[in-house]
């Protein structure tokens, strides 16, 4: 343990200078020297150059008291002196370099030399003698005004190129500028704690600067370099820029060095700030040029060059850009090489160029028998160019390229978004791997609780107190006892502050907890200030901090005859077993036996936990002068023989909107667990307020203690077996250190029980948990109560400390998953239209009907265009009603495919039937088999058209990828996508009507724009075919993708579901459609039995149903589900989605078949009325177990006549 190092003195406590006069008795360079010391050689250094640490305080005219003035002048002056606490970001590439970077694309490249190619041969002419003999597709004569403009395609290829290019260019900047916008958010979000004029403040870390008096405290992240004032058992872990892992003690007598850049593990303390920005340790190794030589980086190497990014902790806050740009080449680079698109596209471009090549030599020097005529070999060369740029956009419209910019898009406009929503996403991919998270391992207080603390009960002098007793009813003794614990033995960062508006709650800053002791000493009329004023945080003899494994805080204090008091405070089950006295309502301390501490703990400390309060006990102890000097180091016996004050109950109300947060992860098919230091008792209280338990759950709750005994062997080893039979069934574990929470991610991430394997997601404030964060597929850190080493372990920070915040990013995961899979389904279905049209086209008229810059503007379409479309596609709370998708289902569904090759064949029957008898339908010259130079066609232009016009309503289409029916359904909220769609379409009336020569368009009527429109429309009612189709019946389909695994689906949806491989809207149709029929013939039948049974006037149940299976159509109508006999399994509404947690017995059972009926039907309603609304049935419910008879099962049947059937029936 490390002793107070800081002893008042009256000179320090005077020691503010005269910053007005004068100039720094320090200069950059000693300090910085300063600061490369370590351990004895830095405190020999102080003492012979300053004195002592009030000494290096004077010569840098600060006070370690009050610390600055805080004047304006004063801190820019040290600003200009000392620089400014800000490490200079990387430099952001121009424009002109991301332009040179978007050149480098190799089918760009490609079409480049072959434009110009094509532009150099435009202009060479043969004599107009010999140029019959290059063949027909040369052209003659007539053609010699249309060979002049030869030279538009190339300079329109090129011109296309350029577009590509730069468009590419101000993708990418934009790009950068969003993610340099998500740096600066980060680093605005970051503060410290300074002592300024005497008063605690929090200021940016950015304006930190030298002779600053900051306060640091466990968990943080020093901004800057500084030497320790005070301290009080401060640990620093300064493996970020040493390597080593052990953590560092720092006093004033051993080592008074911190370093930038390094954590805060235990305690508390005061430093100097001594060096700042560039000029710290942190700054001097991201400068690499000038670093001291024996600092070496967390690979152990000294810190050069080039290996700035090798840097963690105060580096990462300038450098997380390089982070994020990192991830995202990573993300994107998997998502792109998915799918080997590249490939295919390839082989069908080099086809598409060999074939042509070999038809235009057999077709000229064959079928035509034309000799080689040296003066045609540019003509020749032409053709070959021709050829080699339609090869070339094929290639470009195969591969896919655009997804990347897709991902990238849909993840910053998510990131953007979800700022808004109050998740501070630091990590990208961490946004799309919380759409598939299946389990959530949640802190309580802050995130499930409203993290605002309040003691409401107590139990003082033998005596429970239901509410804060009165001070009178308190003895003397034992409430000075009180106050003066609560004042000292709660860190002095944490006060109760007046509240910002009148009549309202008063703030609490610092820890809630220790606010909540802070407000107890108010509520019973004392100041703790009082207390804090006469014993100052530098007279604190001894203080041992907070911590997991400890579970309590004890502060020593020295009194004037030599002897020392003890205040403590933590756990109450934990700190009564170190008890051996109470006091009594006398105000004396009676003997504590265990017996006493069992009768507290039933009778005190369990009542106040089932409540959902969270017990402290306060104590304290004294050790006398004639015991001499107790061991200091040694807590065992220091923390023993303690004299109980009181327990105390303190109350964190449940958000409110956590329940409702919480049931909707329920049926997104998410687990919620409760991972808390409390006790368990006020856990399974918590847990049950806030929906993570339920009435009769066979679920688990253990404390940690308990969880270890399960999951280790006789070694003490963990097994992951043992792991595999408490996680699945595991809620709420309490009393949990960070170790437990982080052998419980890991446990639950290894497990191989379940398949997919689980996509985990945990909560952490503290710095012990940053191994579970890290650990965790996605680790949430709070942004209030979070320490910045937890935020550092984080991939996404709640900057309001909310569990509902949790579910809005589930739900943007989602929509950035779906968001992709749209862009797919749209892409790939262009893909292999415009391939299949293009190659075919190109072997049988050798030309390909869609021109070289045509297919540009259609890849543009494509890419940038659809990728703004939908990947901007805002997310709806049905994206919450579904299960996680898991970790290895592909990007293409079935459903995805069927739609994809649907519109594929509709799109490609009418190009086809457009090319090879267009012009015989609109009464047009044929654009086939057109020479060398040929002017634009009317023929071609429609193809063109129709071609685009399709691609933008199959955009509307690719809007939905389940199989919905109602592709417009929420596409007016999309307000870009609706821009983009009719920017699109007025772009192209502009390039066909005006376009000529470069775009090789003729201007069309309005009759043939209305039947391009009118085709393009044709792609939304074949979508309503295409849908109608169960994906399950097109059995072809596996083998390019599957869907919904069935580890995914409940058990109970498994058994109605068998054979079916995806959930799909046609399917759940075709269901409805027939089990409609089916119901509607059981009534009929019904209905001419019941008009028998009085025409013959048989007795009322001969020949009928008995009354127990029958339902009216008012049941019906309310009845979600229904089970027919010896049909397919059939897929349940959409609806079905609650008690998927229930044991998995098939659903209804208890309504079982009579014997003579195929319908197996529910209970009718013993509502005489049929009103539906009374017909409430617990579907998911457990049913009452079943008997012999199948008819005992069933509800109790209405008394009712023929006449109640009747009329129930009709």
């Amino acid at each position: 343990m490390a002793s107070n190092s800081f002893r008042e003195s009256k000179r320090g406590r005077h020691a503010q200078a005269n910053h007005d006069v004068g100039d720094f008795n320090c200069s950059l360079k000693e300090l910085r020297s300063l600061m490369e010391l370590r351990g004895p050689e830095g405190i020999t250094r102080i003492q012979e150059c300053y004195g002592d640490v009030q000494g290096l305080c004077t010569r840098l005219k600060t006070s370690p008291i009050d610390g600055l003035g805080g004047h304006a002048d004063d801190i820019a002056r040290r600003k200009e002196e000392f620089g400014q606490n800000v490490i200079p970001p990387k430099k952001p590439k121009t424009f002109l370099q991301l332009v040179w970077e978007a050149l480098q694309d190799v089918t760009l490249i490609i079409l480049e030399v072959a434009a110009i190619i094509s532009l150099g041969l435009s202009f060479y002419r043969p004599p107009d003698a010999e140029r019959e003999n290059c063949g027909k597709a040369a052209g003659g004569v007539e053609d010699e005004g249309e060979a002049d403009t030869g030279w538009i395609e190339g300079a329109a290829i090129l011109l296309s190129v350029v577009c590509v290019v730069l468009v590419t260019a101000f993708n990418d900047w934009s790009k950068e500028k969003q993610f340099r916008g998500l740096q600066s958010r980060i680093e605005q979000e970051q503060k410290f704690t300074v002592v300024r004029g005497g008063q605690v403040i929090q200021i940016h870390v950015a304006e930190i600067v030298v002779g600053d008096v900051a306060q640091v405290k466990y968990g943080d992240l020093l901004p800057a370099d500084g030497v320790l004032i005070q301290g009080n058992d401060l640990k620093i872990d300064e493996s970020s820029l040493t390597g080593e892992s052990d953590h560092v003690k720092k006093t004033l007598d051993n080592d008074p060095m911190l370093l930038s850049g390094t954590h805060v593990m235990e305690g508390s303390g005061k430093i100097l700030i001594t060096a700042v920005g560039v000029n710290s340790q942190t700054g001097w190794c991201r400068r690499g040029d000038a670093a001291p030589k024996h600092q070496p980086t967390k690979e152990g190497k000294v810190c050069a060059p080039g290996e700035v990014d090798q840097i963690s902790g105060a580096d990462r806050q300038s450098s997380r850009l390089s982070q994020f740009v990192i991830i995202k080449d990573i993300f994107l680079f998997h998502c792109v090489h998915s799918y080997p698109f590249t490939c295919p596209g390839l082989f069908m471009s080099g086809l598409t160029v060999i074939i042509l090549i070999t038809l235009f030599m057999v077709d000229t020097f064959w079928i035509q028998g034309l000799p080689w005529v040296a003066d045609c070999t540019p003509i020749y060369i032409q053709f070959c160019v021709k050829f080699f740029i339609i090869g070339v956009t094929v290639l470009v419209v195969a591969v896919p390229e655009g997804l990347p910019l897709a991902v990238t898009i849909s993840l910053a406009y998510s990131v953007k978004k979800m700022m808004k929503d109050n998740n501070l996403v630091r990590h990208l991919d961490a946004c799309e791997t919380m759409g598939n998270a299946t389990a959530i391992c949640s802190d309580k207080t802050g995130t499930l609780t409203m993290n605002r603390m309040t003691v409401v009960q107590a139990y003082l002098g033998d005596r429970h107190y239901r509410v804060v007793p009165e001070p009178d009813l308190i003895p003397g003794k034992v409430l000075d006892l009180l106050i003066m614990g609560i004042g000292v033995n709660c860190a002095y960062t944490s006060k109760i502050m007046s509240p910002e508006k009148e009549g309202g709650l008063p703030r609490q800053v610092g820890n809630k907890t220790e606010c909540a002791l802070l407000g107890f000493a108010l509520d019973l009329r004392r100041d703790y200030m009082t207390i804090r004023n006469e014993v100052p945080e530098e007279k604190l003899f001894k203080v041992y901090t907070f911590n997991s494994v400890r579970k309590s805080m004890s502060t020593v204090l020295k009194n004037a005859d030599g002897s020392y008091r003890m205040f403590s405070k933590g756990a109450s089950e934990i700190l009564l077993k170190k008890c051996c006295k109470i006091m009594t309502a006398n105000g004396e301390a009676k003997v504590f036996k265990s017996r006493d501490r069992d009768d507290v703990v039933k009778k005190v400390i369990e009542p106040m936990a089932s409540e959902g309060l969270r017990t402290i006990c306060l104590a304290y102890r004294d050790f006398p002068p004639a015991d001499g000097e107790p061991d200091w180091e040694n807590e065992t016996d220091i923390l023993t023989g303690l004299t109980c004050l009181c327990v105390v109950g303190i109350e964190d109300p449940v958000r409110p909107e956590v329940p409702d947060a919480i049931k909707r992860c329920q049926r997104a098919g998410i687990t919620v667990r409760m991972v808390t230091g409390d006790n368990i008792n006020t856990a399974r209280a918590i847990a049950s307020k806030c929906g993570i338990l339920q009435p009769g759950d066979d679920f688990l709750c253990i404390d940690g203690k308990e969880f270890n005994r399960r999951i280790r062997n006789e070694l003490g080893e963990i097994e992951q077996e043992r792991i595999d039979k408490i996680w699945p069934k595991l809620r709420v574990l309490a009393r949990s250190s960070p170790t437990d929470k982080h052998t419980l991610v890991k446990g639950i991430m290894d497990s191989t029980v379940q398949e997919p394997r689980q996509v985990v997601a945990v909560t952490g404030d503290g710095t012990n948990d940053g191994p579970a964060l890290k650990k965790a597929d996605v680790g949430f850190a709070m942004g209030i109560a979070g320490t910045d080493v937890a935020k550092e372990a984080s991939d996404i920070i709640l900057t309001d400390d909310n569990f509902s915040s949790i579910v809005k990013a589930v739900m943007w995961g989602r929509n950035v998953y779906d968001s992709i899979s749209k862009f797919l389904q749209f892409q790939l279905t262009v893909n292999v239209v415009a391939v299949i049209v293009a190659f075919t086209g190109a072997c049988i008229t050798q030309d390909s009907p869609l021109k070289a810059v045509q297919m540009l503007w259609v890849n543009l379409i494509m890419d940038t265009f659809a990728s703004l479309a939908l990947a901007t596609e805002p997310p709806t709370e049905s994206l919450l009603l579904r299960k996680p998708y898991g970790r290895n289902k592909p990007l293409i569904s079935r459903t995805m495919m069927k739609n994809i090759l649907g519109h594929a064949v509709y799109q490609l029957t009418i190009i086809f039937t457009l090319l090879f008898a267009g012009e015989q339908m609109f009464d047009i010259d044929s654009g086939r088999y057109a020479p060398l130079h040929a002017p634009p066609s009317e023929h071609y232009t429609i193809v063109f058209n129709t071609f685009v016009m399709m691609q933008l309503f199959n955009e509307i289409n690719a809007r939905k990828i389940h199989g919905e029916r109602n592709v417009f359904d929420g596409i007016f909220k999309n307000m870009i996508f609706c821009s983009i769609v009719f920017g699109t379409f007025v772009i192209q009336i502009v390039i066909v009507q005006f376009g000529g020569k470069p775009f090789s368009c003729v201007c069309l009527t309005i009759d043939q724009w209305l039947w391009c429109v009118f085709l393009g429309f044709g792609c939304l009612l074949w979508g309503q075919v295409v849908t109608t189709v169960p994906t399950s019946r097109l059995k072809f389909l596996k083998s390019a993708g599957h869907g919904t695994q069935q580890e995914e689906i409940p058990e109970e949806e498994l058994e109605e579901m068998e054979d079916l491989d995806e959930i799909d809207h046609a399917e759940m149709e075709m269901r409805r459609g027939q089990v409609l029929w089916c119901r509607g013939l059981g009534r009929i039948q019904t209905q001419i039995r019941v008009v028998n049974a009085f025409r013959d006037t048989m007795s009322p149940y001969e020949g009928l149903e008995t009354p127990e299976s029958r339902n009216s159509i008012h049941n019906f109508m309310t009845t979600p589900e229904f089970r027919i006999e010896d049909s397919e399994p059939q897929i349940p509404l959409i609806d079905d989605t609650e008690g998927e947690d229930d044991a998995p017995t098939k659903r209804n059972a208890a309504q079982t078949l009579p014997p003579h009926s195929k319908l197996a039907t529910l209970p009718s309603s013993p509502n005489q009325n049929n009103n539906a609304v009374d017909m409430v049935i617990p579907l998911h419910k457990e049913s009452p177990k079943i008997s012999g008879n199948p008819e005992s099962a069933v509800l109790p049947a209405c008394p009712g006549s023929p006449l109640n059937s009747l009329e129930t029936s009709l």
